[in-house]
């Protein structure tokens, strides 16, 4: 069994610790976990990992948030991997820091790279896992919230949430959606 983990955020050292690359910091943790490394190839840096005899495809698209699609779908078919083994993770303004959230389905929420996916597969039927980053900008201000680095008081908190996000990967691969969600969501 294959599984395409797609963790969201924008390439290169400027929005490297910027709320809205949660999902390639999550994608790296659970990589680093499993022994797994990194490589540029087409249209995403890509480690490939073994766990509990599944084979996970982590993918971090190089096409910057708003173009997440190509690279997600170029993946799919590249690795053959269905719609019902992929889950994307992002962040959420919508929840509050360190808030995780599953969902089999659903729309983008006014989320970009959501947007872009859902465009470029033509289906919101697939699973993502949402990254509460909290919402605490004044009106008009959301782009420099998201880009913006994280406060001391969530980076302490990091790597217990980091740990939790990556919990709901493992479920994902092993029990399935349904169960992780049921498992972890409110966690």
């Amino acid at each position: 069994m294959k599984y395409l983990i797609v963790g969201l955020g924008n390439p290169g050292s400027k929005y490297e610790n910027t709320r809205h690359n949660i999902g390639f910091r999550v994608v790296e943790s659970f990589a680093k976990e499993h022994e797994g490394n990194f490589s540029l190839d087409k249209q995403a840096e890509v480690s490939r990992v073994k766990f509990k005899g599944r084979t996970i495809v982590l993918i971090k698209p190089t096409t910057f948030m708003n173009l997440s699609g190509k690279a997600v779908n170029y993946w799919m078919q590249q690795e053959k991997i269905p719609l019902e083994n992929v889950l994307v993770i992002t962040d959420d303004i919508a929840l509050p820091f360190g808030k995780l959230r599953m969902r089999g389905k659903g729309s983008d929420g006014g989320h970009n790279g959501l947007k872009d996916i859902q465009t470029a597969l033509n289906s919101a039927g697939y699973a993502r896992l949402r990254f509460g980053v909290g919402s605490e900008f004044n009106p008009g201000k959301q782009v420099n919230y998201v880009l913006g680095e994280w406060h001391l008081e969530e980076q302490a908190q990091m790597g217990e949430r980091l740990e939790v996000a990556k919990e709901f990967i493992k479920g994902f691969a092993t029990i399935g959606l349904s169960r992780t969600m049921s498992n972890w969501n409110n966690k």
